[in-house]
């Protein structure tokens, strides 16, 4: 606790496994993750441009599914703790936006988001809610107004470069005295190189991670207990009460 108080510029990082706990599946645990859902190949730009519309077959169900999610502890958590000043800024690898629900600002998507999707022929952006007004009419797969162009999701496939706020999220790191990782296991590029950047780590994960021994403090267990621990810690001292 005292680490969080000190610091001077805390941002925090979270992952899938913050997440799971509102219900959104993850890419990697056994018999509960996307991939038992739907076949990775078509997630790359790759497969998307070779078959749009089973791309969105797909991935409609994991829209809709996130949309009938709701933001969890953390979020709720991480949102306070940036209102009394004591978190900078959230780097998630989560494409969902439960931490903007939740009432989180200055949030950078290092995989992109849900909310948009852009025309691959002539950049035109539309909000989510028009491609799936669409794809509800029967366009499959969903099509520019401007140009016919193929609309793509504004998230990273696998095989894309790095989203527009990753730069943004690299500049938070580097300004950071303190990193609050949370529900990422950091085993994918390259957001598993940003912790590098900082000396000082809080870990809040189910698993293992590649930074555990790099961690000042480290723990194992359900992200929503122990950012309600963390709330509950601040409560108590004098001068941090909400």
């Amino acid at each position: 606790m005292d680490l969080l108080l000190e610091a001077k510029h805390t941002v925090a990082l979270t992952g899938p496994w913050v997440s799971r706990e509102s219900g959104v599946p993850d890419f990697r645990t056994p018999g509960k993750s996307l991939w038992t859902m739907v076949d990775p190949i078509y997630f790359t730009l790759e497969g998307f441009k070779s078959n749009p519309a089973e791309f969105y077959r797909l991935g409609i169900k994991l829209y809709r599914n996130v949309q009938s999610c709701s933001p969890n502890a953390t979020h709720y958590a991480l949102a306070e703790l940036q209102r009394r000043g004591l978190v900078r800024s959230i780097i998630t690898q989560n494409i969902d936006g439960l931490h903007q629900r939740a009432g989180s600002e200055r949030v950078y998507e290092v995989n992109g988001n849900m909310k948009s999707a852009t025309c691959l022929d002539c950049g035109q952006r539309v909000p989510v809610e028009e491609v799936s007004a669409k794809l509800s009419m029967g366009q499959l797969p969903p099509r520019c107004d401007q140009c016919g162009g193929l609309l793509k999701p504004d998230v990273v496939l696998f095989d894309e470069g790095l989203a527009p706020d990753y730069t943004e999220a690299l500049n938070e790191t580097r300004a950071a005295d303190l990193l609050l990782i949370i529900g990422a296991e950091m085993g994918a590029a390259p957001a598993n190189l940003l912790p590098y950047t900082v000396k000082n780590m809080i870990i809040i994960n189910n698993e293992t991670s590649m930074h555990d021994h790099r961690a000042r403090v480290l723990i194992y267990g359900s992200a929503s207990e122990a950012m309600r621990a963390i709330l509950e810690e601040l409560n108590s001292r004098e001068g941090y009460s909400a």
